[in-house]
């Protein structure tokens, strides 16, 4: 975990001999930035690069610390469709050129935005893409002990601005648990098969004030996870590939403000069971877990952070194995809800396995105070065709009258953490209706969600009727808010499930959204 201090001024560094090894400018207009070390390196610069006001530059100076500075421009940060994630990538791009030339404690200035509503948490959120920029995977720390990490700590300070102790504090937080999401869904399928995603998450929460359970006994599973049991079938016979479902839970000190009921999708490995994938559409299906992953990391970073909401979250952790054992298309299981579903296509096993996890929520709901209950999974290929790196955001009706989808996009438009929101539609719901009296649902056509108009939408009809919070709409006498995010689009870098880095979305917007 690399340490965020807090540091006044670029001259309170020098004078008190911090050890600073190198300097990071991230600044919208480089021309601007007066302090003399910066204007000395920009000069130089300039003399032999011509983009040097647009370009990642290393420039050697003597009185700066380390010799080094380090100028990485943000480009325009004001036109329509600009937004603060311009300085993340900024900060990143400076903190992994200053540890590519050697430095192990950089300091990172930011030069204060202009005035714009879009960029009032720039600093935050540039120091969070510079420390984020450093993470490593989980095999390779385990493979090549520390050295792959060499930066164990940063500083930050803003020109023209502050950040105290108090924002040093926020990032740490906040980067433990996306730290927590990029490990549990980025490790490979064997690494972090179910037992040990479950023991991981035990370890990672230790002392943290969150309660961790996890369901293991089959029986039990078999019993109040009929779904998520279907999905692990054929992985039973392999006793380090068995499922479990965990549990957690955040209280707050005094009344919480809301409570919040996660469902993560946790698919440890998805071969697409009987649907087979094919063509070389497995790889990179060691990701489908990071819906669960990042449920898991806002659980820890809402404890350190004490947000006034009790949180609650079911993670289902199962592999979608292939065997004899294999659940198939055409099978109806009914769900914990009761709901007699009929399998449409075994590679959409990720709404079962969520269906299950939001009944158990449903219920626990009832009795909580200013309830509001989300699942978020890498659910679809159609939501990174139909919106690119976005998180989704789709309400059910009650959940829209409180504008749950709407604070998430505002929020995540001002934390680098954007959404894009979605409707459902009476489309959606007439998509999963049963063809026979014989069930009471279908989960899937058997097109892959990219082939099917409305690809991502109706999956979130169907986990509202599966999972029983259709009798909890704006029409019933006791409405639940559900919100489906799926990040089939913003799980992983460029898109790339196979060797991109994970993301850890939507994380930040939910913490800002209930902070």
């Amino acid at each position: 975990m690399i340490r965020v201090h807090a540091v006044p001024s670029i001259d309170s560094a020098l004078s008190r001999k911090h050890g600073f090894d190198a300097l990071v400018i991230v600044a919208h207009d480089l021309t601007a930035v007066e302090h003399e070390l910066c204007v000395q390196a920009f000069a130089i610069a300039r003399k032999v690069d011509a983009k040097a006001a647009s370009a990642l530059s290393l420039v050697p100076v003597a009185a700066a610390p380390g010799g080094r500075v380090i100028l990485s421009p943000t480009g325009a940060v004001t036109r329509d469709h600009d937004d603060v994630r311009r300085y993340a990538d900024a900060a990143r791009k400076g903190l992994l050129r200053a540890r590519d030339a050697g430095a192990l404690e950089p300091l990172l200035v930011i030069a204060a935005p202009p005035k714009d509503d879009r960029l009032v948490h720039a600093a935050r959120v540039a120091a969070l893409g510079a420390v984020g920029g450093l993470w490593e995977p989980l095999e390779a720390r385990e493979a090549r002990g520390d050295s792959v990490e060499p930066i164990k700590s940063i500083g930050v300070t803003v020109l023209g601005g502050s950040f105290g102790a108090a924002d040093a504090a926020w990032v740490e937080a906040t980067e433990a648990g996306l730290r927590l999401a990029r490990d549990l869904c980025g490790t490979e399928p064997e690494r972090m098969a179910p037992p040990r995603f479950a023991k991981y998450c035990v370890d990672a929460f230790h002392g943290s004030g969150v309660k961790v359970s996890v369901v293991s006994d089959l029986k039990v599973l078999a019993r109040d996870y009929p779904l998520l049991s279907a999905v692990a079938r054929a992985s039973l016979e392999v006793e380090r590939h068995r499922p479990c479902v965990v549990r957690l839970e955040y209280k707050p000190k005094g009344k919480p403000q809301h409570t919040l009921l996660f469902a993560g999708k946790g698919l440890t490995y998805d071969t697409g069971g009987a649907d087979l994938k094919v063509g070389g559409a497995m790889a990179g299906m060691s990701r489908d877990k990071g819906g669960a992953a990042a449920v898991a990391g806002f659980m820890l970073a809402a404890a350190k952070l004490k947000i006034p909401v009790q949180a609650i979250a079911e993670l289902g952790v199962v592999r979608n194995s292939i065997g004899a054992e294999s659940f198939v298309t055409d099978e109806i299981v009914t769900s914990h809800a009761g709901v007699r579903v009929r399998i449409g296509n075994t590679d959409a096993e990720g709404r079962l396995v969520l269906a299950d996890l939001l009944s158990h929520l449903r219920v626990r709901a009832l009795k909580e105070h200013n309830p509001r209950i989300f699942s978020v999974a890498t659910l679809t290929g159609h939501a990174g065709r139909a919106v690119g790196p976005y998180n989704i955001a789709l309400d059910n009706g009650p959940a829209r009258a409180a504008g749950v989808a709407v604070q998430l996009g505002e929020q995540g438009d001002q934390w680098g953490d954007p959404f894009e929101i979605s409707r459902l539609r009476r489309e959606d719901y007439d998509f999963v209706q049963p063809r026979t009296k014989a069930d009471d649902l279908l989960s899937c056509n058997n097109l892959p969600s990219s082939g099917t108009a409305r690809g991502h939408q109706f999956p979130a009809a169907f986990l509202v009727i599966a999972s029983g919070l259709d009798k909890h709409g704006t029409d019933s006498n006791q409405p639940l808010c559900f919100t489906h995010i799926d990040i089939g689009g913003s799980g992983a870098e460029g898109g790339d499930w196979q060797h991109g880095r994970p993301t850890g979305k939507p994380l930040v917007a939910l913490l800002a959204s209930f902070s």
